[in-house]
């Protein structure tokens, strides 16, 4: 069970954050170029940040079902993986009030930007609270995968105190 929950949750952060990467990095860009427009292209990002965000919500759901059931031994780095946890989920909040306020600013079909002063400045905040919550995930699963080293160890170190496997 710990094998596959650590899979799925890595699959998971994978396909989330690998999925807003490559947007950010190869899709708008190319798509700005192609389309000739970024008022095209944001008609497109408007409706591809649903999945993301809806990515976002599984993805958070199976790194607090990993932290819940998977206790890192040492406190310190228990405390730090659950306060970017905490700011990670805050973002993700965050992420989704300024989509809303975002669109609230496009035409019904939202294909352009109706409202234009205070579209741009929400946007930034926008892609600035992505790029916070990139970077604390990141931290994240570092902890994380530093956490499962240890529990690993404990547990190894448990099964050899018990002298399980040495012929006994």
């Amino acid at each position: 069970m710990t094998l596959w929950r650590r899979y799925l949750l890595v699959q998971a952060l994978m396909v989330w954050q690998g999925g807003f990467v490559f947007y950010s990095a190869f899709v708008v860009p190319l798509g700005t170029e192609v389309l000739g427009s970024s008022a095209v292209q944001g008609a497109v990002t408007a409706r591809v940040v649903e999945i993301l965000h809806l990515l976002g919500f599984i993805s958070l759901g199976a790194c607090l079902w990993d932290m819940l059931v998977a206790v890192e031994p040492e406190r310190r780095s228990r405390h730090i993986r659950w306060v970017c946890w905490i700011i990670a989920a805050c973002a993700h909040g965050l992420l989704l009030y300024f989509y809303l306020l975002l669109v609230s600013f496009m035409d019904p079909g939202r294909r352009y930007v109706v409202i234009h002063p205070p579209f741009y400045p929400v946007h930034r905040l926008y892609l600035w609270t992505c790029t916070g919550q990139w970077l604390v995930l990141a931290v994240w699963l570092l902890l994380t995968l530093r956490a499962w080293q240890n529990i690993d160890r404990q547990s190894d170190h448990e099964i050899s105190k018990k002298g399980i496997g040495n012929g006994d």
